[in-house]
């Protein structure tokens, strides 16, 4: 029934501003519009609401995340842009905070500016 419709996602923010910098700037979505109530964002076909809460308690599970070719280079480019991978205890992670799964995907964890998990994935 939907499998043929475009996806949206949406993400909380009680941070509009930083969150349209992080999304736009730093992560480079084409942001398509915005208002009160959320930002929408364009993001390989699908849509990304980062829609304003008035509180919100950030879950510590991965909320929204990518598919990357080159999850090292990936990270890299995070990185010029001060944005860096969370480091978990639990888990075995290099230097760049890349964890590789049983099953040979390597994954790694980052915040946006509201404490939001976002992943990315090599598979």
């Amino acid at each position: 029934m939907l499998a043929d419709k475009k996806l949206k996602a949406f993400v909380p923010t009680i941070k509009p501003e930083e969150a349209k910098s992080f999304y736009q700037d730093i992560l480079g979505l084409k942001l398509l519009s915005q208002d009160s109530y959320a930002l929408e964002f364009e993001v390989n076909r699908a849509l990304l609401r980062v829609t304003t809460v008035q509180e919100l308690k950030p879950q510590p599970f991965t909320v929204l995340g990518w598919n990357v070719g080159d999850i090292a280079s990936a990270i890299k480019l995070l990185n010029d842009k001060s944005v860096f991978c969370e480091k978990y205890d639990f888990l075995d992670q290099d230097d760049l905070g890349i964890w590789t799964s049983p099953n040979g995907s390597k994954v790694a964890w980052f915040k946006d500016p509201d404490g939001n998990v976002l992943s990315l994935t090599e598979e």
